[in-house]
This record gives structure tokens, C-alpha cells and sequence, in this order.
């Protein structure tokens, strides 16, 4: 009996002995520190290196034009880590590789500077969104006050400088930084939030710096150059043929002159084709839906009425026209999308937050200093290396105290002598709320990778405009409000999403934050001057049916007007309207999450099907096409797209947006582009035929 039992207990180890040696063997064939187990990861100071800021300097710029022309065309900006980690891969590589020929390398690229060079170049690209310039900062302009009839005296305007645009974004910018230092600890390893954009951003790192993933990346830098080259030049020629208003192939009425007039046409921008490849299927379908229900059917019917729900000689331009339709609608579907994912995000971060702590024993102490404990024992080969790595060089607690004291006592003294309408004491209670409402974003975007930081842009406006009350500058306290509190929260969760990088990557967590705080320095430099050149390159800037209207910038003016005012401002039945569909997004959102993530792919997104409410079809259908040429890729070959897509995409937005530099220094010098290009009905065409002839 005894002899039965010892063998069955010797054949049960053999066998536990068998499965842990599979599992150590599985382990083996999937870790991916395993591969670069062999290589010596760099001190942090080695993982900051001159020539990777020289690099992200150079493409911090062109990311910048790239961001600042999609705010001021759309508003709508694809995520661009995968472009910064791929270029910054292919620079070093090149650079190293030289280098290497002519013997005076001295240090190898390595994977963690490849993230500290990610890390840069989104910080500094990433100010020319939360810096405002298609939004709150030029919604305080005399070009978007003039477009609204309400609140555009001289108290509520403040044109765009070069000097305070800078001076504002240095003192607003880095706040964000240091609120969630001392919480990296928490998020990273105690919650282990999974920050979606953040992993994906070091699984492609990780596999660049691999033999196989280093020719798959040459290949994809060689796609990516092909159709960077052909974008920039297919901007080049389109130029030629842009003399007047309305000219070019921007303005080919594809699909007929009727449907022109309602925007419902191709423009031939490659830089949309190339984010409607990179954004999802279902957002892409939704501005094609918001675009046929606005632009199709609305505005026609609304049209009709004109005489009997506002005045018949209405400028088309006035908010007391069919322009305040199109605006306030817009805005209804925005807000009330924008507040259910504000409770939803929030409530699940709230909820996420009680089951951590419950889990936790009555004795346990949040670990916010993050002092390093060693790694649990059941934790896998990559986890325990990369906790241990993480854990190793410490961010002092005192860095982030006297860090976010400091700047906001400093901000609290500057801000208003930028702006006399925003007094001391606004500032000082946005800043004792910013860090709870950062903590909020970072925690919900590590959870959905969804960033709420317009949401709490515009909960600030509402607020401090409606304090600050409309005899004294409301509007453009509101506005201001929404910057600073916009920096906050959105550097807040850029950082913990590439400290997760840095996480998984074995990039130290002080590199990460310097590399942060100099991409951020850079692009508080590098965006106010790129807009600049806009500005003054283009006169009709802000203005509808210009080449960069700024859509944005008169939604967040008309927000901050009625949270001062109220909704006087609003045409007959536009109120109405508006609760309809401010009641509608926040259905359709529930609808989404209650049917479950399979059946929530076929319906559409209330916050993209606003978008083209105010702005048109035409990005939509560039879109679409993207997606459309994506979907045949797909299935063609899944395989290539998945490899290939990402790169063709970035190459047509890199391409067509950088040209955007050559023809703002041609437009400054006066260089004019010598044909036009345009359209004409043939009765129009008649007529003007028989006026040359006479």
C-alpha cells in the first residue's frame, strides 16, 4: 500500500516535473525578453542621446505640420506612433549604420532609444492639438468672433502673437507631467492597466529591433518613402491649378454641380485617404452617415423653412441662420456624446479604483513613492524583468511636488497678464481639481485608450465662463480655461501611455520623462511658429469654404457663448433640435454598450457623425476611400495590408502634409499658383462665354 502510493506521488512529480518544463519551454518560445536577454540594457543616461533628440527634432516638425493641417482642415487626427516609431527607427539605423562603415560608432541603437525618440517626438507634435490652434486658442480670434453675431466685442478677442502663444503653452504644458509621476507605480504595475496605444507602440519597437522585424521595417520605410514621394508631389501639381477660390482638383464636382453645392464630392487629398487607412471601418462609415443625414437630408428641409424659422435675407454665415443649425447640432451631438463617455470612463475608473483597493489587505499603504519591491514569483519572465527594470531608477517624490507647485505658482502670476479676463483665483481651482481630473484620464485611457481631455476642456469652459460671467469677459475666460486645463489632463495621460511603453520596452522611467519634458519644451517652440506660418500665409484662414476653415475653433467659440449667455443665441426650433440629438447620442452610445462589442461594430458613432454636420461630405468620401482600399487590400492579401497598410498610410499623410511648408513660404513671398481650375454649369458656362465674346 505504502509502495503504491510512492509511486503514484513519484509518477505525479515526473509529471508536474514534464508540464513545468512545457510550460518553461512555451514561455521560452513566446517571451520576448527572452530574444534580447543577451543584450545590456543602457544606463538612462545612455538612453538619452544627442543624436536621438536630433532626430525627433526634425521629425517633431513634420508631425507638427501634419497635426496642425488636420486640425485646421477637420479636426480629426489619427494616432501617429506608428509613423514616430518607424521613421525614428529608420534615421538612427541609417545614421548608425554610416557610423558603423566608417568606424567611429561608438553606440549601438538600441530599442530604448527608440522609445525615447517615440516618446519626443508624440510630446512635442502632440502641443500643436492640446495647444488649441484649430480650437480654443484661435477660437478667441477676431476671424471666428466675427462668424458669431453673440459676444464678439473687443473684451471677448484675442488675436493670435507669436509671444503669448509661446508664454502660455510654457507655463500651461508640463503641470500634467508632474501630477502623475508618482502614480506610474500604481497604474503600470499594481493596476496593470494595459494603455492599448502604449502596447501596441512597444510591440512594434520590440520587433524592429529583431532580425526579422529589421527587414520587415526597411521594407515598410521603403513603402512609406514610394508614397511619401508620390503625395508631396501629387500636392505639387495639384498647386498649379489653385489661382482663385474654388479652383483645383479640391473643387472637382464629382459627383455632379447639385451635389457639390451640398458637399458631397471628391477632393482628392491624400492625406484623407491616407487616415481613412488608418481609422477604423466604423468611424469612417459613421462621418459618411452623420454626412448623408446632415448634408442629404437636414439642411435641404431646414433650407426650405427659410422665411418661417429664420429670416429669409440671413447671411449664410450668421448664427441666426442656417449656419446656427448646422453649428448648434453639431455641438449637441458633440456634448452629449462627450458626457457619456465622461460618466461612463469615469464611473468605470471609479469602480476599477474600489475593486483594487478592496483587493488590497486593511494594513496594505498605497504605494505612491513607488519604492522598489522585489517581483512576485509568479510572474512571467517579461513581467519580472521588466517590473525590476521599471522599479529601478525612481523619479524622487519631491521632484513632482516642487515641480507642480513651482509651475503653477508661476502660472497663477502669468496667466493673467495673458489673459486679464482670467483671474488668479480661476487658476488656482482648475489647478487643486487638474490633478484628480489627470489621474481620472490617465487611469480611464489605460483602460479604454480612450483620452477625455476635450471633455474636460469644455466641462472648463462651461464653468469658469459661466463664473466669470459675460460682462467681464466670459467668453474668453471660458476659452482660456479650456487650454489650461486641456494641457493638464492631456500630457497627464500621454506620459503614463509611454511610460507603458517605456514598461515593455525596458526604457527606464526617467528617461521617459525627460524625453517628455524636452519633446514638450520643443513643441511649445515649434507649434506656435508652424501656425504662425499659416497664419500669415494664408489670410482666409478660419473662414468657411477657405482651405483651412478651423471648424473647431467656431464650436468651441459658440460653447463658451452659451455656457456666458445661454441659449439666446439659438434660431426657432434650434433648441429643440439640439435636445433631440444631444438625447440621441447619448441613446445610440448606450445601444452600443448594451448589444456588446460584436453587434456595436455595425452602429455608428455619434462623435463622428457630428464632425461632417458642420464641415461637409467631402473628407468623409476621402475616407471611405481609404477604407475601401484597405478592405480590398485585406482581402486580396491580409497578410501585406497588415504589414504594409500602416506605412502607405503614413507616407500619404507625411507626404501631403509637409507640403504644406513649401507653399506657405510660396504664398508669403507672393508666388501665385498660375491656372484655375474650375467648374462651371453649361448655362453658366454659356453666359460666361457670351460676356468674353461681347
Amino acid at each position: 500500500m505504502d509502495s503504491s502510493r510512492s509511486d503514484s506521488v513519484n509518477r505525479n512529480t515526473k509529471k508536474n516535473d514534464g508540464d513545468d518544463d512545457i510550460a518553461q519551454n512555451e514561455e521560452a518560445l513566446y517571451s520576448v525578453e527572452r530574444i534580447f536577454e543577451s543584450k545590456e540594457v543602457p544606463s538612462w543616461q545612455n538612453q538619452l542621446t544627442l543624436r536621438a533628440f536630433c532626430v525627433s527634432f526634425i521629425l517633431g516638425i513634420l508631425f507638427t505640420f501634419i497635426v496642425l493641417k488636420l486640425s485646421l482642415t477637420t479636426g480629426i487626427i489619427p494616432s501617429l506612433n506608428v509613423s514616430a516609431g518607424l521613421l525614428g527607427f529608420f534615421f538612427i539605423k541609417t545614421w548608425t549604420k554610416l557610423l558603423e562603415k566608417s568606424g567611429v560608432l561608438k553606440q549601438p541603437f538600441t530599442r530604448q532609444e527608440n522609445t525615447v525618440i517615440q516618446t519626443c517626438v508624440v510630446a512635442t507634435s502632440g502641443i500643436a492639438f492640446s495647444g488649441g490652434f484649430g480650437s480654443y486658442l484661435f477660437a478667441m480670434s477676431e476671424v471666428a468672433a466675427k462668424q458669431s453675431t453673440e459676444a464678439n466685442n473687443a473684451f471677448n478677442i484675442k488675436n493670435p502673437s507669436l509671444g503669448w502663444m509661446i508664454g502660455f503653452l510654457f507655463v500651461v504644458s508640463f503641470l500634467g507631467l508632474f501630477s502623475v509621476v508618482p502614480l506610474r507605480k500604481i497604474m503600470i504595475i499594481d493596476f496593470k492597466l494595459t494603455y492599448p496605444s502604449g502596447t501596441a507602440t512597444a510591440h512594434l519597437i520590440n520587433s524592429f529591433h529583431t532580425p526579422q522585424g529589421a527587414k520587415l521595417a526597411k521594407k515598410q520605410v521603403k513603402a512609406l518613402a514610394k508614397f511619401f514621394s508620390f503625395s508631396f508631389l501629387w500636392g505639387f501639381f495639384q498647386w498649379f491649378f489653385t489661382a482663385g477660390d474654388d479652383c483645383g482638383f479640391a473643387s472637382f464636382p464629382t459627383f455632379g454641380l447639385k451635389a457639390y453645392e451640398n458637399k458631397f464630392y471628391f477632393d482628392f487629398s491624400a492625406t484623407y485617404v491616407g487616415v481613412g487607412m488608418i481609422c477604423p471601418y466604423l468611424i469612417n462609415i459613421s462621418l459618411l452617415l452623420g454626412s448623408i443625414l446632415s448634408w442629404g437630408i437636414m439642411w435641404p428641409l431646414i433650407q426650405d423653412r427659410k422665411g418661417h424659422w429664420f429670416p429669409a435675407d440671413e447671411s449664410p454665415s450668421s448664427l441666426h441662420g442656417l449656419q446656427g443649425y448646422k453649428v448648434f447640432i453639431a455641438i449637441a451631438m458633440i456634448l452629449g456624446d462627450g458626457l457619456y463617455n465622461f460618466v461612463k470612463v469615469f464611473g468605470r475608473t471609479l469602480y476599477g479604483l474600489y475593486l483594487q483597493f478592496r483587493s488590497k489587505d486593511e494594513g496594505a499603504v498605497l504605494p505612491v513613492d513607488a519604492r522598489p519591491s522585489p517581483p512576485e514569483p509568479s510572474m512571467s519572465f517579461d513581467d519580472q524583468r521588466r517590473t525590476t527594470l521599471f522599479l529601478k531608477d525612481q523619479i524622487p517624490m519631491w521632484v513632482s511636488i516642487v515641480g507642480y507647485v513651482g509651475i503653477a505658482i508661476l502660472s497663477t502670476i502669468t496667466l493673467p497678464h495673458i489673459f486679464h479676463q482670467l483671474k488668479w483665483y480661476h487658476i488656482i481651482v482648475i489647478y487643486v481639481f487638474a490633478p484628480v481630473l489627470a489621474f481620472c484620464n490617465a487611469y480611464g485611457c489605460g483602460l479604454t485608450d480612450w483620452s477625455l481631455a476635450s471633455t474636460y476642456g469644455k466641462l472648463a469652459i462651461f464653468t469658469i465662463g459661466a463664473w466669470a460671467g459675460a460682462s467681464h469677459g466670459g467668453v474668453l475666460a471660458g476659452l482660456a480655461a479650456c487650454g489650461v486645463m486641456m494641457n493638464i489632463v492631456s500630457t497627464a495621460s500621454d506620459l503614463t501611455q509611454d511610460f507603458k511603453t517605456g514598461y515593455m520596452t525596458l526604457a527606464s522611467p526617467r528617461s521617459m520623462f525627460i524625453s517628455q519634458i524636452i519633446g514638450t519644451a520643443m513643441g511649445c517652440l515649434i507649434s506656435p511658429c508652424v501656425f504662425w506660418l499659416f497664419y500669415k500665409a494664408f489670410p482666409d484662414l478660419g473662414t468657411q469654404g477657405s482651405a483651412y476653415p478651423a471648424p473647431y475653433a467656431l464650436v468651441y467659440r459658440n460653447m463658451s457663448i452659451i455656457g456666458v449667455e445661454g441659449f439666446s443665441a439659438l434660431p426657432k426650433n434650434c433648441l429643440t433640435l439640439c435636445c433631440i440629438f444631444f438625447i440621441g447620442a447619448i441613446v445610440i452610445n448606450g445601444i452600443r454598450d448594451l448589444v456588446g462589442k460584436n453587434k456595436a461594430k455595425y452602429i455608428p458613432l455619434p462623435m463622428a457623425m457630428a464632425i461632417p454636420f458642420y464641415l461637409g461630405s467631402y473628407f468623409a468620401i476621402d475616407m471611405c476611400l481609404g477604407s475601401l482600399i484597405l478592405f480590398v487590400w485585406t482581402k486580396i492579401n491580409k497578410a501585406k495590408a497588415d504589414a504594409f497598410g500602416p506605412a502607405v498610410a503614413s507616407g500619404l499623410i507625411c507626404g501631403d502634409g509637409i507640403w504644406t511648408l513649401p507653399s506657405s513660404i510660396l504664398a508669403l513671398i507672393g508666388v501665385k499658383p498660375p491656372i484655375c481650375m474650375k467648374f462651371l454649369s453649361r448655362n453658366a458656362n454659356t453666359r460666361v462665354d457670351s460676356f468674353l465674346n461681347s
